[in-house]
Formats: C-alpha cells, sequence, structure tokens
C-alpha cells in the first residue's frame, strides 16, 4: 500500500480519482452483504459532484431490474470518462431527456483501487462515516420484545 492509499486527504480529489472511486464502491455494493452504505456514499459523491458541476446529469435510462413495478427509470450521470446510474427525482422526469433502454454496449474503463481506498477518499470527499451511517440506520431501528402468544379455550374473549 502506497502513501496515497494511506492517507487519501493527500491525494488530488481530481475528477478522475472521484469516478473511479465511485466506480470501485459500485461495483463492490452490487456484492456487498450490506450494500446501504456503499450506495449512499455513491450517491452522495454524484449528487455534491453534480451541484459543483464537475459531473451532469444526461439523461433517463429505463432499468433494467425494476423493483415493484413494470418499468422504473434511472437518471443517468456522467463524470469524467464514468457514467453511473441514481434513483431519479421528480425534476428529472421533467427536465431530462428520456434516452430508452440502456444500452449494453458502454462500458466504464478498468480501475485499479482498493475498496478501502476508495472508500477514503469518498469519505474525505463527502464527510460521511460508516459510522455515523451505521449510527443512522441503527437508530431507526427498534427492537421489539417477545411477546408469548396467548392461546383461550375455544368461546373464551381476548381482554
Amino acid at each position: 500500500m502506497n502513501s496515497d492509499q494511506k492517507n487519501p486527504q493527500k491525494t488530488n480529489l481530481t475528477i478522475e480519482n472521484l469516478a473511479q472511486a465511485v466506480f470501485i464502491v459500485n461495483r463492490h455494493a452490487k456484492t456487498a452483504p450490506n450494500p446501504k452504505f456503499l450506495y449512499r456514499l455513491k450517491q452522495e459523491t454524484l449528487n455534491k459532484l453534480i451541484k459543483e458541476g464537475k459531473a451532469k446529469k444526461v439523461g433517463l435510462h429505463f432499468s433494467d431490474r425494476p423493483k415493484n413495478s413494470q418499468q422504473q427509470s434511472d437518471v443517468l450521470v456522467e463524470c469524467g470518462s464514468y457514467t453511473f446510474h441514481i434513483p431519479p427525482t421528480k425534476t428529472d422526469f421533467l427536465n431530462l431527456p428520456h434516452l430508452g433502454k440502456l444500452d449494453g454496449s458502454v462500458r466504464n474503463p478498468k480501475a485499479a483501487l482498493s475498496l478501502n481506498a476508495a472508500k477514503a477518499i469518498l469519505q474525505a470527499y463527502t464527510g460521511i462515516s460508516e459510522v455515523d451511517s451505521a449510527h443512522h440506520t441503527n437508530f431507526r431501528k427498534t427492537k421489539r420484545t417477545y411477546e408469548k402468544p396467548v392461546f383461550k379455550k375455544l368461546g373464551e374473549r381476548y381482554n
């Protein structure tokens, strides 16, 4: 591991470096046991890049794997020489052209970066930490205590 991977603040946060890091995080999130933090990191980074004018929304694509509907669209974002998909907002449907079906022949360039280095770069850029994210998701979940089921004889009332 070189010195740039140990301390991401020393790494120049160029558009290409950030795009590579998003690519690595996105690729690992697809097979991660708990991908929520990785997807959140990807989305926050891309939203910040879009706000700063370093990335742009190109259009809408039909999703390859829609969740609970027949059709679902994703926003195609171009950042450096990489392209990514993020969930759309209501204004995206009004402002962006629909590009139709995803073209499977278009591929992102290869990136040689470890997941830890990519996460460190994106965390330094966005200010999000995995500890904050874990606390944030655990805070919402309330533990239920186990209650024994109550069985009454036929004809008795539950009071």
